[in-house]
Order: C-alpha cells, then structure tokens, then sequence
C-alpha cells in the first residue's frame, strides 16, 4: 500500500510537473498553528524567526498567537488597533529618519519578525482567514520597503527582490483600503534614499 512519504512525493512531482510550487514541509515554531503547508518562500524565512516567542492565551487574529520578538510584540504594532488602513498605519507607525541610513535596523527586523510570524501563522491556517493575511500583508511589505531604503541608504548591496523598487511595487500592489494621500506618501519615501 501506500505510505505518508510516497504520496507526498507523489504530489511534489505532480506540482512541479505542472508548474505549481510545491508545499513544503515546515517547521513547527509557536506560532504556526494550522496545518496547512506553507508555500515555499514562506517557509524559507522559517529558520530566520526561530527566535519568535509566542503568548497563546492572547490571540491577535483566530487561532493566531501574539508573537515577540526582540522584545516587540505584535500586539503593541498591530494595525488593527487604528482607524488607518494597514498602510496608513505602517506609515504613521514604521517611520524612518529623513536619513534612512540613521534607521535602527534591529528594531525594524524585530518589527518585521513578529509580522513575519503573524502572516506565517494565518498562512498555516485555512483559507478563510485570507482577508486578514492581505491586511497583514500589507504592513509587511511596507517594513520590508522601510529596510530596503535603509539598506540602499547603507550602501548594501540588494538581491532584485530587496530592492526599493520591487518593495515599492509589493507595497502597492497590497495596499488595501489605502488612501490616494498614503500611496502618494510611499512612493515619495521611494525617492528619499
């Protein structure tokens, strides 16, 4: 008969055989509640949160722990504790100095870990929780847009998919419930390197 391992390679080779990325198996860190396979690029960043602390007895979205990192936790950088869009909030929230070289890095991973974390658990859960996912998202990609600035202003070098211009491109294409003035907010911020 069949076994667990066979049927998932199975489904692997019929993945890649058709052009979808595969699911892969994932790690089981605090946060990821659910059963659902994370994709790929997801579980990528796995190892990178390992050091993200979960309070389950508070819960930030359903079935979704608070999580910390660095000593920030999710929940004290939560947009939904705003009127803001998620954008707007991540604006007003994840500010840089007018010099993006002079961004305290640390804090703003440890900002970008816990919402790392957040977007990691909703993904493990089922679909039904997409809407608060493309809310998360949103916030994400605007932290990881800051970093991006701040890295260019350091004069690091950036793979193509860390660059202001890609981040810039995620940010807008998930800015849900933005204004005209945040998007106009953002692509500004793009020209201050």
């Amino acid at each position: 008969m069949f076994n667990l391992s066979s049927i998932v390679f199975a489904a692997t080779v019929f993945a890649a055989s058709v052009g979808m990325a595969a699911p892969v198996r994932r790690q089981n860190n605090c946060y990821l509640t659910g059963k659902v396979a994370l994709p790929a690029e997801i579980q990528n960043l796995q190892a990178g949160l390992s050091s993200v602390t979960c309070d389950t007895s508070n819960e930030v979205f359903p079935n979704v722990p608070d999580v910390t990192s660095g000593g920030i936790s999710y929940s004290s950088i939560d947009f939904q504790s705003s009127n803001l869009s998620p954008l707007g909030f991540a604006l007003k929230t994840f500010a840089t100095p007018t010099d993006p070289a002079q961004t305290d890095m640390t804090v703003l991973q440890n900002q970008l870990n816990t919402y790392l974390a957040v977007e990691s658990s909703i993904r493990s859960q089922s679909a039904s929780n997409s809407a608060n996912l493309t809310k998360v998202k949103s916030a994400k990609f605007f932290l990881q847009f800051q970093a991006a600035r701040a890295k260019t202003a350091l004069g690091q070098k950036l793979g193509v998919a860390d660059t202001v211009e890609h981040q810039l491109g995620k940010v807008t294409k998930n800015a849900i419930g933005a204004t005209k003035e945040e998007l106009a907010a953002v692509n500004a911020l793009a020209k201050q390197l």
